[in-house]
């Protein structure tokens, strides 16, 4: 399966995840921010590239069903409410995110 993580500037949240999960259960996993700052903004091709698409924020979750509505369709969306308070590779977020984002692999 083909995992997307996003989050606003694909500096922390999304990227932890990538991090973590990419390779889990053989799982390919990439991650994006919503910004246009963002280190890797997401983009129509992710979108299409992906299978399931985690969204940190439900604001996320808009920017790409207001930009992306047609390339969504069929593809699974979550969004895991992690607010923007943890640092890159936190504890407590891989905690979060483990505990948030295995009952879907």
């Amino acid at each position: 399966m083909k995992i997307l993580f996003l989050c606003s500037q694909n500096k922390r949240r999304s990227l932890t995840a990538e991090k973590y999960f990419d390779g889990y259960n053989g799982h390919q996993v990439r991650s994006a921010g919503t910004e246009n700052n963002s280190r890797v903004k997401v983009t129509e091709g992710l979108i299409g590239w992906s299978d399931m698409i985690f969204c940190m924020e439900k604001k996320h979750h808009r920017r790409i069903k207001d930009k992306y509505s047609s390339s969504l369709s069929g593809k699974k969306i979550i969004c895991l409410n992690i607010p923007d308070e943890y640092g890159f590779m936190d504890e407590e977020l891989i905690a979060l995110l483990d505990s948030s984002v295995s009952e879907y692999l």
